[in-house]
């Protein structure tokens, strides 16, 4: 085994966009197991939105990236040496051990997966944190009914493509929106939404009240700015949304809004969530997840880019929706 890690850290802040200059490569010597701790090799690494809002320093649900620290994210991979008595030689576990090939933990927030029937990477995505986001934003927060309409924004994306799998699976009329005609392709005809809207073609308003002729009862809101604003004008009175994410605005661009008047008038529910505020749902929602890969019934993507310096741009194209599906880097 090589006895040198690297590791990508964050060098600098980004003003507005981030660029790879907010990122630096380094090479560190393997940390050295002591009682109690694990060594894991990461296979895969997650990226994610979320980590651009901890990029800033700023007030947030949780605090900012340090500087010249390893990039924060979560990482499947497996163990190669153990002094917990919980982990063994071999385990797959699935952990926050950041950018970096190697990483040591106490266990404390390290989890054994089973690969038998569900893909190590599945565990980053559609059974992982995206998926039970997914499950959580829809069935705790939308609680959508048979018959119901449910707009999904990001809709090819890791969280939006299985937001609209599960609502077909309740019984609603599932609708995306996404951007450009291939990505809509994707959501119709693979992930099996009834329609989808391309905001890029220029009709977003008109596209969406076509897709949705009885209005909207349930809105997952990935993105904000005027894909929200529509949806707003076409929700239904006593219809509920479940914020996601903002992805719109994450590089500080304005989020313009001049339809919340909808709130009132239509007697909404708007409620924002962070899923790793609410553990207790997730080993319902891992449970149905997982049996759902595992029998075929529920389909993902996922892009993948290759070697560990290959992070920063592959974050930089997710910012921009150039990916599909789940967004991972592969480290082995």
């Amino acid at each position: 085994m090589t006895t040198m890690n690297r590791q990508i850290l964050l060098a600098s802040r980004p003003e507005g966009g981030v660029t790879p200059e907010n990122f630096r490569l380094v090479e560190t010597p393997i940390p050295a197991v002591g009682a109690g701790e694990v060594l894991v090799r990461n296979h895969y690494l997650s990226l994610d939105p979320y980590m651009r809002g901890r990029m800033d320093d700023a007030k947030s649900y949780a605090a900012p990236q340090p500087l010249g620290e390893v990039m924060i994210g979560g990482t499947a991979g497996e163990v190669i040496e153990s002094a917990n008595p919980k982990f063994a030689v071999g385990d797959k576990v699935i952990g926050m051990l950041g950018w970096q090939l190697y990483g040591k933990s106490d266990g404390a927030w390290l989890r054994k997966v089973d690969t038998t029937r569900v893909p190590l990477s599945a565990y980053l995505g559609v059974v992982g944190m995206p998926g039970v986001t997914a499950w959580y934003g829809l069935n705790r927060i939308i609680a959508p009914k048979a018959g119901e309409t449910v707009v999904v924004s990001a809709a090819s994306g890791a969280v939006g493509s299985v937001v609209g799998q599960l609502a077909r699976r309740l019984g609603c009329r599932a609708v995306g929106v996404a951007g450009g005609p291939e990505k809509c392709r994707i959501v119709t005809h693979e992930y099996g939404f009834d329609a989808c809207v391309d905001y890029k073609a220029g009709r977003l308003y008109e596209d969406l009240k076509a897709a949705t002729p009885n209005g909207i009862d349930g809105c997952f809101e990935n993105v904000g700015g005027e894909v929200f604003d529509a949806v707003l004008r076409r929700m239904n009175a006593f219809g509920r949304i479940a914020v996601c994410g903002l992805i719109a605005g994450y590089d500080g661009r304005p989020i313009p809004l001049h339809n919340f008047a909808s709130v009132l008038v239509n007697r909404l529910r708007v409620e924002g969530f962070i899923v790793t505020e609410h553990m207790d749902a997730w080993p319902e929602a891992q449970r149905e997840l997982g049996a759902r890969v595992a029998e075929g019934a529920l389909k993902y993507r996922e892009t993948v880019a290759k070697g560990l310096e290959a992070a920063p741009e592959a974050f930089i194209g997710l910012l921009r929706g150039h990916n599909v599906g789940k967004q991972l880097v592969k480290l082995i």
